[in-house]
């Protein structure tokens, strides 16, 4: 399942953190009382990402960001999820640049 899929802004990698939608915070099941969760996903070569979900603590609106290894303005990051049958959840990211009009994989 997709989680989430962002063309990133400069804003995005100068503050190494992007926002995402309230939709797919469901993906990340925060412990009770907390405003993250680390995790990792793994790229197409198994490598990987260490990455950190996090809500605000207060306020109107959760604004759900993540943290973590960012790359270049322009780059495109999708974020997969799959529920094994015993109920963990792998996380798969992709990370994408664009060369020439052409996107490609950018493993780390």
């Amino acid at each position: 399942m997709e989680v989430m899929a962002k063309l990133l802004s400069e804003s995005d990698t100068n503050n190494k953190r992007f926002e995402f939608p309230t939709e797919s915070l469901g993906a990340f099941p925060l412990p009770a009382g907390q405003n993250s969760v680390h995790f990792v996903a793994f790229d197409m070569l198994d490598q990987p990402w260490r990455l950190k979900i996090s809500v605000r603590k207060k306020g109107k609106y959760l604004k759900p960001w993540i943290c973590g290894q960012w790359l270049r303005p322009g780059d495109r990051v999708t974020l997969i999820m799959h529920v094994q049958e015993n109920g963990v959840r792998n996380y798969r990211i992709i990370a994408e640049r664009k060369h020439f009009g052409f996107w490609y994989s950018i493993d780390h």
